[in-house]
């Protein structure tokens, strides 16, 4: 097999992968709303990713070495940005709305080719550029109930963390591509939650009430949401773009849509169905892209 079938199958796993990411971030939805009624904050995301981390640390055991400085690096760049994203997101959400945070949230899909374009000095391409485009509007859609256009300190916070989530997404690229994906998912999860758990302790009062709800919770989150799925997106960053993992990542409030129609019976509106459609239209789009060039210099 050649070269160029050879990353093709790697790709086309690497974005398999993707899809059962935004698949369990999606269905974690539910269960994390249940959860949070028994928990602050920053404890949950600082329980949530410790029994994570402790669960990678013993997987991965054999793959973790002595680390050198650049690895290092790559964990503490990728686990502050990821941190800096929950922590602004969640901050945001005190004082705006749900349905406005959700979609302020979305826009690191159009921002991601944006940022990648100006940190490598290319220029997207114009139909990953339209993919994010329409990615965005669906979103959009799906999270229209409640939007206004008044603006507040909650939604700028909300917005900055967006950044924060598409500047992650370019670090995992780069990085996962100049170390092992097993180190850098462990020190990614890790970083979190040491970071969570100072953040428990300086900026809320922490509360944990031992309810079934919250096991379940951290259970899933931990296994599922966060040990497995943050192995498989950063192993799968190794072999496709951050523009494409993005734009497939865009899936998630489509498959949280799924998840809730199907366990609690919630329905789906016109725009809802509208905007699932977007989304899934933007990624095709993008996968309709020419193979070759890879990249388009600025002159």
């Amino acid at each position: 097999m050649s070269g160029a079938g050879q990353y093709s199958v790697g790709r086309g796993r690497a974005e398999l992968a993707l899809v059962v990411v935004a698949l369990i971030w999606g269905s974690a939805f539910v269960v994390v709303k249940e959860a949070l009624a028994d928990v602050s904050t920053f404890a949950f995301l600082g329980l949530r990713f410790a029994i994570a981390a402790v669960l990678l640390a013993v997987v991965l055991r054999k793959h973790l070495g002595r680390a050198r400085v650049a690895e290092w690096k790559g964990g503490m760049v990728c686990s502050g940005l990821l941190f800096l994203g929950f922590a602004l997101q969640t901050a945001g959400l005190r004082v705006t709305t749900a349905s406005k945070s959700a979609f302020l949230t979305g826009l690191y899909i159009v921002l991601v080719p944006l940022l990648g374009s100006f940190v490598k000095r290319s220029r997207p391409r114009w139909m990953e550029l339209a993919g994010a485009v329409l990615a965005t509007a669906g979103t959009a859609l799906m999270t229209s109930g409640g939007l206004d256009a008044h603006l507040n300190l909650g939604d700028a916070m909300t917005a900055g963390c967006a950044v924060a989530f598409a500047a992650h997404l370019l670090a995992v690229e780069h990085y996962s591509r100049k170390m092992d994906y097993e180190r850098l998912s462990l020190y990614q999860v890790a970083g979190v939650a040491l970071l969570s758990g100072l953040a428990a302790g300086s900026v809320e009062t922490p509360r944990v009430v031992w309810t079934t709800a919250l096991w379940i919770g951290l259970i899933t989150t931990a296994v599922l949401a966060t040990a497995l799925s943050f192995a498989l997106y950063t192993w799968a960053q190794k072999h496709t773009s951050a523009t494409k993992a993005v734009l497939i990542l865009a899936l998630e409030p489509v498959f949280a849509g799924l998840v809730a129609w199907a366990l609690i019976g919630e329905d789906w509106s016109v725009g809802s169905l509208g905007g699932a459609a977007l989304i899934v239209a933007g990624i095709v789009l993008a996968e309709l892209k020419p193979a070759q060039p890879k990249l388009h210099p600025v002159e």
